[in-house]
């Protein structure tokens, strides 16, 4: 481990004013990390364009200071830093604008293999909720799904037991730093999750978990999946936050209607009236959505259609995406196609039958 370049990755995080969207537009103007840590103003802003009173006020030397003690903790406590760039960054966040530079992950979870699910809701679960969040996850054995949540009292809490309880791999984001726990009644399932999932946070030792912590855990536990599912909301809450921000980065939210009597189920109902999320009434309909229902693909049905003559161009799409479903944009990264012909193409391959779409602008061979 290159321990001067992760000091300089954590170091980056704690700068004045410069946040995950500055801060990768300064590293792409300079190349790197280190210069900015390392070069004098001057000819900082004589490379990037931002002025010199700029990289002044950002109080280098403080946020490398202040890094040493992060540094240490992961050193000391089994703490896996992921940097943006880093090939263990989970790739479906990269994709979002203003994912976290740098996730702080304990637990030996892939991030990038499987299919993603975040579930959420409220912390006054019912016991409908309950018996939903029991159903659907139960429904995810054995499919190759991994669930997200965030650790919180009610819904998220029956998730992550639920997911432990069935061996369905399960992933808690949380608002505040590894140095503590939050809430204190959740400390021996994030012992549990730890040793059999994973924990995830963007927040340094010694973060509080402040109210204004959560919309950004939120904006991760979101971000990093293909599809987000509500059960049980209450007309505010950080569940519709969540929902909202999925719908944001073009992921799949779905949400369980209730009764129109029940405050628990007013922000879910809401959701599916303004068309903000699909109605579902069971695991099979997400499922069926999402074409996860299939352990396995017809065989016979790819290799017939595999006949099809492919020009040179789509034989790379089809190859790029004949092991396991890709985003559109990091398909126009892996082929290195313009976007007009990359969305030429996909066209003609779904018209021939080749490939489809699927929910999240996702693509996989039929």
């Amino acid at each position: 481990m290159d321990y001067t370049y992760l000091h300089h990755q954590i170091g980056l995080t704690l700068l004045h004013n410069v946040g995950p969207i500055r801060a990768r537009h300064l590293i792409e103007l300079l190349g790197g990390i280190e210069p900015l840590f390392t070069m004098k103003y001057k000819e900082l802003h004589a490379i990037t364009g931002y002025k010199k009173s700029f990289f002044q006020e950002m109080n280098r030397a403080k946020a490398l200071v202040d890094a040493e003690t992060t540094l240490n903790f992961v050193l000391n406590n089994s703490v896996h830093p992921i940097f943006f760039t880093d090939s263990t960054y989970p790739r479906r966040l990269r994709n979002c604008q203003d994912a976290p530079l740098l996730l702080y992950q304990k637990g030996d979870i892939d991030l990038n293999v499987n299919h993603w699910v975040s579930v959420v809701g409220t912390r006054s679960a019912t016991n409908y909720g309950k018996a939903i969040v029991r159903e659907l996850i139960a429904s995810f054995q054995g499919k190759g799904i991994t669930v997200v949540s965030g650790l919180a009292l009610g819904i998220d809490g029956y998730v992550h037991n639920y997911c432990l309880e069935y061996g369905v791999p399960t992933v808690a984001v949380l608002g505040h730093g590894f140095d503590r726990v939050y809430p204190f009644q959740h400390k021996e399932l994030s012992n549990r999750i730890n040793d059999s999932g994973a924990l995830i946070t963007e927040f340094i030792p010694g973060t509080t978990p402040d109210r204004e912590n959560f919309p950004k855990r939120n904006r991760i536990v979101a971000g990093m999946c293909d599809a987000t599912i509500v059960i049980e909301s209450k007309p505010r809450g950080g569940s519709l936050i969540t929902a909202d921000l999925a719908n944001g980065y073009n992921r799949d939210v779905f949400a369980f209607p209730g009764s129109v009597f029940a405050e628990t189920s007013a922000g879910c109902n809401r959701l599916i009236r303004n068309d903000q999320a699909h109605l579902i009434q069971s695991s099979n309909d997400f499922l069926r959505y999402m074409s996860w229902d299939e352990s396995d693909k017809n065989t016979n049905s790819i290799q017939s259609k595999m006949f099809v003559e492919l020009t040179e161009d789509q034989k790379v799409i089809v190859d790029a995406i004949r092991a396991k479903p890709v985003h559109i944009d990091m398909l126009s990264s892996v082929v290195a196609f313009p976007m007009s012909k990359l969305n030429a193409s996909l066209t003609v391959l779904e018209m021939d039958g080749v490939i489809r779409q699927l929910p999240g602008k996702l693509y996989s061979v039929c």
